[in-house]
C-alpha cells in the first residue's frame, strides 16, 4: 500500500470503484498527517543551548518524515471517522502511533537486531547518522508519542485510555514481546543462550499477534475511544484489527519472497537469510495468499455492527492483501 492502492483481478467493478475512492481519501489523510507530524517534531536548531540538540532533531525528522505507508495512523483516523468523529480529533493519537511505529523500525534496523542498511528507500537511521544517535532517536520518538497523546487528545479521560492502549500494544506484552520472541525463533537463537522454540504455525501467529498485530489493533480502539464508540463497536473494531493485523504480516512475508526491492524501499530475502519463521515457510506461497484473503474477509465481516460506516475500513482490508509494497 502506498500513495496508490493495487487492485487485483478478484475484485468486482463496484469494489474497484469504492477502493479508488478510498485511495483518494487516504492520500488526503496522509497529507494532513504529515503536516501534523512535522508540527509535533522538534525544529532543527544547532545552538548548543537548544532544548533538543540539532543532530537529534535531524535524526528524528529524517526517520519520521521519510515516507512510509502510515497504516497505523490511518487506521486510527478511519476508525474515528467510522464511529462519527472528525479525523482531526484523532490526529494527535495518529501521530503518536506513527512515532511508536517509527521508533520500532529505527531500533529493529540496528546491528544488534535485524542489521538493515535500507529503510523506506533511504539509508537506515544508524547508517545516515550513527548507532548511538539512532538509539536516542528511537528513545525520543517513543517518549514523545506519549507526550503527544497526553497534550493533544481530548477529553482527558480519552487521552488516559489511549495512553493505556498504546502502552499495552507497544510494551513487554505487545510489540516488544513479539520482537523478543522473533529473535528467539531465528537461527540466531543459540546466540541468545537458548534453544529455538518449536516451529509451528501457531507459534508464528503468536509472535505476530504481538510484534505486528498489537500495534495494528491499538489504532482502531484508540480511534473508537476518541469518538466515544459503544462497546459493541469497539469490539467490532478489535476483531477487524485482529484479522487485518495477521493478513498484513502474511503479505509482508510474501513480499520478502517475491517483492520488488525498489518498490518496497528495503532489502528482500532478508527473512530467509536470518532464518526467520514466515508464513510461506509453513503454508507455501499460494497457501499464504489464501490465508491472507481469508483473514481479510473475516476482518470485513467483523465490521457488520457498524453497517455502512465500516465500508472504508472494509475496502482497506481488501486493498492491504493486494498491495505491492
Amino acid at each position: 500500500m502506498n500513495g496508490r492502492l493495487a487492485c487485483g483481478p478478484m475484485m468486482s467493478s463496484a469494489t474497484l470503484t469504492s477502493i479508488r475512492g478510498l485511495d483518494a481519501h487516504l492520500t488526503d489523510l496522509r497529507s494532513r498527517l504529515d503536516r501534523a507530524l512535522e508540527d509535533w517534531l522538534p525544529v532543527i536548531d544547532d545552538d548548543p543551548r537548544a532544548a533538543c540538540p540539532g543532530r537529534l532533531a535531524r535524526a528524528l525528522r529524517y526517520s519520521m518524515l521519510g515516507g512510509g505507508k502510515r497504516l497505523r495512523p490511518l487506521l486510527c483516523l478511519m476508525a474515528a471517522e467510522a464511529c462519527g468523529a472528525l479525523a482531526e480529533q484523532a490526529m494527535p493519537a495518529a501521530c503518536a502511533l506513527e512515532m511508536v511505529h517509527t521508533y520500532s523500525l529505527v531500533h529493529d534496523d540496528l546491528p544488534a537486531m535485524d542489521d538493515d542498511d535500507l529503510r523506506r528507500g533511504r539509508p537506515t537511521c544508524h547508517r545516515e547518522f550513527d548507532e548511538a544517535t539512532a538509539i536516542l532517536c528511537g528513545d525520543g520518538l517513543l517518549t514523545l508519542a506519549f507526550e503527544v497523546v497526553a497534550l493533544g487528545v481530548r477529553p482527558a479521560a480519552a487521552a488516559a485510555e489511549c495512553v493505556a492502549i498504546l502502552a499495552a500494544a507497544a510494551g513487554p506484552s505487545g510489540m516488544v514481546a513479539g520482537q523478543m520472541a522473533d529473535l528467539q525463533a531465528e537461527g540466531r537463537a543459540a546466540d541468545l543462550g537458548e534453544e529455538s522454540p518449536l516451529a509451528t504455525l501457531e507459534a508464528l501467529e503468536a509472535i505476530h499477534r504481538r510484534k505486528t498485530g498489537a500495534l495494528l489493533r491499538a489504532p482502531l480502539r484508540m480511534g473508537g475511544v476518541i469518538a466515544g464508540a459503544s462497546e459493541e463497536w469497539l469490539d467490532a473494531l478489535d476483531r477487524y484489527g485482529q484479522g487485518v493485523g495477521l493478513a498484513f504480516q502474511i503479505v509482508d512475508d510474501l513480499l520478502d519472497v517475491e517483492g520488488d526491492e525498489a518498490k518496497l524501499g528495503k532489502r528482500v530475502g532478508k527473512d530467509h537469510e536470518l532464518g526467520k519463521w514466515t508464513y510461506p515457510r509453513f503454508l507455501g506461497v499460494e497457501g499464504s495468499r489464501r490465508r491472507a484473503a481469508d483473514l481479510a474477509d473475516q476482518a470485513r465481516a467483523a465490521l457488520a455492527p457498524l453497517g455502512t460506516r465500516g465500508q472504508a475500513l472494509g475496502d482497506l482490508a481488501l486493498a492491504l492483501v493486494e498491495r505491492d509494497r
